[in-house]
Formats: C-alpha cells, sequence, structure tokens
C-alpha cells in the first residue's frame, strides 16, 4: 500500500515513516496542509495518517476538502493521529469523513495494525491473499509457495502483494513505481527491474511473473 503522512513533527514523522517503510508500506510525508494537497492532486494513496494541528490549518478543514475538492484524490481510508482526545474531537473527526481514529501517544504496534485493517477494508480481501500455490499472509507478514516460505525484503513483500491484488492484469513499471514505491524513488531508474528480478528467482519454478515486452509485468494466475 501507498500511505501520505500527514504530521508537522519532524521527529515523529521520520520514526513512523521510517517504521510503516519496514512494514513494507510505501510513505510519502507532508508536513503541512498545503504539502498534503499538493500531492494529492498527483498520487492516489490507500490510506493518509492525518495530523489535526497542522502549522498551515486545521486538519478538519484538509479532511472535509478530501470529500468535495475533485481536483484532490480522496484516499481509500484516513486516519487521524491527534493529541485531541475529547470525545468531541473524535466524534468531529468521524463525522468529517475519518475511518479511524487514533490518540497520540499511541503504540507502533497499534498503529500498524490500524493500517493494515483499513488496508483490508480499502481493498476488500482478508489477511490472506492466495494465486494458484503462491500466497501471502498480510497481517504476518509472511509469504510461501507450495509449502516453502520465501524469506522476502520488505521493498520484494509490497511488489509481491501488489501484483497479487492484480492477478493476470499487466502492470507498467510506472504503476509499480507509483503504488510499491514512495515520492523519493528515482522514475528513471532500474530500481523496478532490480527487485522484481530478485522477486522472480525467489518465487521459484515454473516462473510465475513473465515481462509484456514494451507494456509491462504480469503475475500468471496458472503456473
Amino acid at each position: 500500500m501507498r500511505i501520505l503522512l500527514v504530521e508537522d513533527d519532524p521527529d515523529l514523522a521520520d520514526v513512523v515513516a521510517l517504521g510503516l517503510r519496514n512494514e513494507s508500506y510505501a510513505v510519502d510525508h507532508a508536513g503541512t496542509a498545503a504539502a498534503a494537497e499538493e500531492l494529492l492532486t498527483t498520487t492516489g494513496y490507500d490510506v493518509a495518517c492525518l495530523d489535526l494541528g497542522l502549522p498551515d490549518g486545521d486538519g478538519l478543514e484538509l479532511l472535509r476538502r478530501l470529500g468535495a475538492d475533485p481536483v484532490l484524490r480522496r484516499p481509500r481510508r484516513t486516519l487521524v493521529l491527534t493529541a485531541r482526545d475529547a470525545v468531541a474531537d473524535r466524534v468531529a473527526g468521524l463525522d468529517g469523513g475519518a475511518d479511524d481514529y487514533l490518540v497520540k501517544p499511541f503504540h507502533f504496534a497499534e498503529l500498524v495494525a490500524r493500517v493494515r485493517a483499513l488496508g483490508r477494508r480499502a481493498d476488500e480481501t482478508g489477511a490472506t491473499l492466495r494465486v494458484g500455490d503462491l500466497g501471502i499472509d498480510l497481517a504476518a507478514h509472511r509469504a510461501w509457495r507450495g509449502g516453502t516460505d520465501l524469506r522476502l525484503t520488505a521493498r520484494e513483500f509490497s511488489l509481491l502483494r501488489y501484483f497479487m491484488h492484480h492477478p493476470g492484469e499487466v502492470l507498467s513499471a510506472e504503476q509499480l513505481l507509483e503504488h510499491v514505491w514512495d515520492v523519493n524513488a528515482d522514475p528513471f531508474t532500474t530500481s523496478v527491474r532490480v527487485i522484481l528480478s530478485r522477486l522472480r528467482r525467489k518465487l521459484g519454478d515454473p516462473p510465475l511473473i513473465d515481462t509484456v515486452t514494451g507494456v509491462g509485468y504480469v503475475l500468471r494466475t496458472a503456473p
């Protein structure tokens, strides 16, 4: 999944973003509402983690604009992360369009669990995805083929997950960059090919991911 983290505290943002990336998520960070809006005009996000106390405005107003401004690409799910812990604040956030609400300070494990839950709600799948003899458990961060566990890096796991959400579909390198990498990725590097090559080797034989020349890559629904 690709996540937008809107948080004005740079130290907290660095910690949260690093932790989410270690969980195989692609994370873009915005420190202001204006920066968030700029990203939301060009990028589709699976989940947005939104602070309410932003230096250039109230996060609640940004939350409301997500549902009203046709220029902004509304994230599929939104999680409010804020120090505002009053019941009235929770009600305002949820009524304003948030799908979940988490009060600071929070345990990182709980944040990850909530992001996973929102991701499952966004794509309407369970915690386990299967394509033929290939399977991944999203909650346990485990992948296997046949009876053999696959030792995947966070990026390889994220790439495989995206393929398994789109079995049989030809996915371009641009699509993979947008959904598996974050805004810091260089579109002119060979990053996709390198990670994809490593993933193919780990998936073993018979090969499951084919190259469609000049178009992209496809995960076979059957070997």
